[in-house]
Parts: C-alpha cells; sequence; structure tokens
C-alpha cells in the first residue's frame, strides 16, 4: 500500500519559478463564547501557520483581543474590509470584523447571540470562498445549542456549508496523524443510519474519500470500507444481510473503476489495521463508528474536513470546551492542524 504523505507547503516552487502565492484562508471565530478566540490567536501567530497560508480571520475583533489578552499574547489585531487588504508580517492578526458581540459576552455561556453570530461568521466566509476571494475555509467550533437558539437550525457545519454552498451532499471526514476516516452518515440516529445507507450512498461516498485522499498526496489509496453490523455480519450470522444487500454492490462497482475499496471490514478491527498502515483511509457507516476511534487515537491533533464541497473546508476536531473557555489554557494544536491541511489543499489563488 501507500502510505499517506502531505503536499509540500503551498507556494514552493522551484529555484528559477517564481513563488506562487499562499493561499488566503478564511479562519472563522466559532462560537464567541467558546474557546475559538483562544486557540486562533496562537495558530494564525504560529510561523508554520504564516509559510504555508494567509489567514484572515472573520469574527469579532474586540473578542479576539480579549482572547490575546487573556493568553498574555503580544499581538496587533488589524480589522480589514476584505482579505485582500490584509497584511502579513509576524505578530499581526487580520480581521474581517462583523462587530456581533457585546464586549461583556461571558465566557463559557450558552449565547443565542453568540450563536446567531456564528453562523454569520460562516456565511460571510462562504460568501467569499464561492467569489472566489478566499482558497479556503478553517473553522472554529461552534455550538449547535447555541446556534439553533440563534435561530439557525442545523446539525453542524457540515450540513450548513453545503447549504450555503448549494451542495446536496457532502461527507464529513476526520484526520489524525495515524487514522482518517470518512462517514457515509454522520448527524442521525443509529436505526435511522442504517435504513439510509445504500449502495450508491457508500459508492458515493468512497469516491469523495479517494479524492480527497489523492489530492492530499496519495495517489492510490488503499481504503477499508467497514461493515454495519458486528463482525461485518459474520456471513449472516448478525443482521439481516445489510453488508451483502447495502455495500458489496458498491465495492464492486468502485473496485471495477480501479479504487481498491476492501472490505466490508469488522470495524472493531479496521481502525487497528489502519492505525498500523495497512489502510489510508477507512470508511465508517454512521457517527460513532468512526469518531470514537478517531478521537481516542488523535483529537489533539484530529482535524475535520467537508467532503465535496466547492470549496476546501477544514476544522478543528473539538468542542466549544465551555467548561475552559475563557482561562486561556486552550490546546491550539488541532487549530494548527486544521490550517496546515487547508492550506495543503487549497488551490494557490490567481495571480
Amino acid at each position: 500500500m501507500n502510505s499517506s504523505t502531505n503536499l509540500a507547503p503551498a507556494g514552493a516552487a522551484g529555484a528559477d519559478a517564481d513563488p506562487a502565492p499562499l493561499p488566503l484562508i478564511a479562519v472563522t471565530m466559532g462560537d464567541g463564547a467558546g474557546i475559538g478566540p483562544e486557540v486562533i490567536v496562537p495558530a494564525l501567530l504560529d510561523p508554520d501557520t504564516l509559510r504555508r497560508c494567509r489567514p484572515v480571520v472573520i469574527g469579532d475583533a474586540e473578542r479576539l483581543r480579549q482572547a490575546a489578552r487573556l493568553r498574555d499574547i503580544a499581538c496587533e489585531i488589524v480589522t480589514v474590509a476584505a482579505p485582500a487588504d490584509a497584511a502579513f508580517t509576524p505578530g499581526r492578526i487580520n480581521v474581517v470584523d462583523l462587530g456581533l458581540l457585546p464586549a461583556e459576552l461571558p465566557w463559557g455561556t450558552l449565547s443565542p447571540v453568540a450563536g446567531d453570530a456564528a453562523y454569520q461568521y460562516v456565511r460571510t466566509a462562504a460568501e467569499l470562498a464561492m467569489n472566489g476571494e478566499v482558497q479556503g475555509i478553517c473553522t472554529a467550533p461552534l455550538n449547535k445549542e447555541a446556534l439553533h437558539a440563534g435561530g439557525h437550525v442545523f446539525p453542524g457545519h457540515t450540513e450548513l456549508l453545503a447549504q450555503l454552498t448549494g451542495v446536496e451532499e457532502v461527507s464529513m471526514m476526520l484526520a489524525t496523524p495515524t487514522v482518517k476516516v470518512i462517514h457515509v452518515t454522520t448527524h442521525i440516529g443509529l436505526i435511522d443510519a442504517v435504513r439510509k445507507i445504500e449502495p450508491g450512498l457508500v459508492e458515493r461516498t468512497v469516491r469523495r474519500g479517494h479524492e480527497a485522499m489523492v489530492r492530499a498526496g496519495t495517489p492510490e489509496p488503499v481504503i477499508g470500507v467497514c461493515g454495519i453490523n458486528p463482525h461485518a455480519g459474520e456471513n449472516g450470522l448478525f443482521g439481516y444481510g445489510e453488508e451483502e444487500e447495502k455495500i458489496v454492490p458498491a465495492l464492486e462497482v468502485l473496485r471495477a473503476d480501479g479504487i481498491d475499496a476492501r472490505g466490508p471490514l469488522p470495524a472493531d478491527t479496521a481502525f487497528f489495521l489502519a492505525g498500523r498502515g495497512d489502510y489510508d483511509l477507512i470508511v465508517a457507516m454512521y457517527h460513532d463508528q468512526g469518531h470514537g476511534p478517531v478521537k481516542v487515537l488523535g483529537l489533539e491533533a484530529g482535524v475535520n474536513l467537508t467532503v465535496g464541497l466547492p470549496v476546501i473546508r477544514t476544522s478543528v476536531d473539538h468542542g466549544t470546551a465551555f467548561d475552559i473557555a475563557g482561562t486561556g489554557t486552550a490546546d491550539a494544536g488541532s487549530m494548527i492542524e486544521a490550517l496546515r491541511q487547508a492550506a495543503e489543499m487549497a488551490p494557490s489563488p490567481a495571480q
């Protein structure tokens, strides 16, 4: 099999050529009452981030200044009208300031105002991306309950971005340094997930995962596809033939097209095999089948990618962490990794 590799940093070029401009990445601030502002500040000041991309926050400048003070980080937070107006120098963070949060917004408390603001940040970033003003989106976490309280009823970023960009079907991919997983179904109940799974959906999900892996630098990924039942049904012993009905026909079509998709695999061993390098990507049938192992293996460095959008979108693989918001202790590692992957997958802007 081919081990997963990373693309060269965006903008790398030969010695005799002018380097391509670094991609502009819109960084949405997420729920302002959560840890989003606190992880954005150090992540955007990280030297590796600035070598790979040009990040511009879509959010609230004053909230970022509060976060910088909480973390005792000296930096300049500058408001810009548009990403094209941003300047990138050490110690500077550029913000398209929507000014939606009150200065006294408490940390760690659910707020409809913060929920609505989080929606507006994503909406603005999606518009910028669809207009070609940025080449990718990287999202800090939002709180689903606050989002709903703010009048925007979506299960999460994935479904919200799909609607904003006019896409009917996307997939969620989680990536850690050791395991990558794409989901056939996500934010629906388990009984509904089993009903929804069918060969066409499995096939389209695997194809989206294959395309994403190729784009990220693995030209011939080996893809392990989980079953639905324990032991992948064990030849009809468990379940009612769901693997043969819903998964096997998709695998036959995929393999006929030259995609190395193997399975159905028992989910309880698939992630172990991927962790030791047997598979480049695992296809999970439902939310917890994929999320549980990934979060055990690499939550701090995990990244969430929405695959199938017309724009690149990555995100931290953690929530708003209201319990530690406002303490200045949140780990920025996942945000740094999300920015790295956004930069590597984003196209270079037109010169």
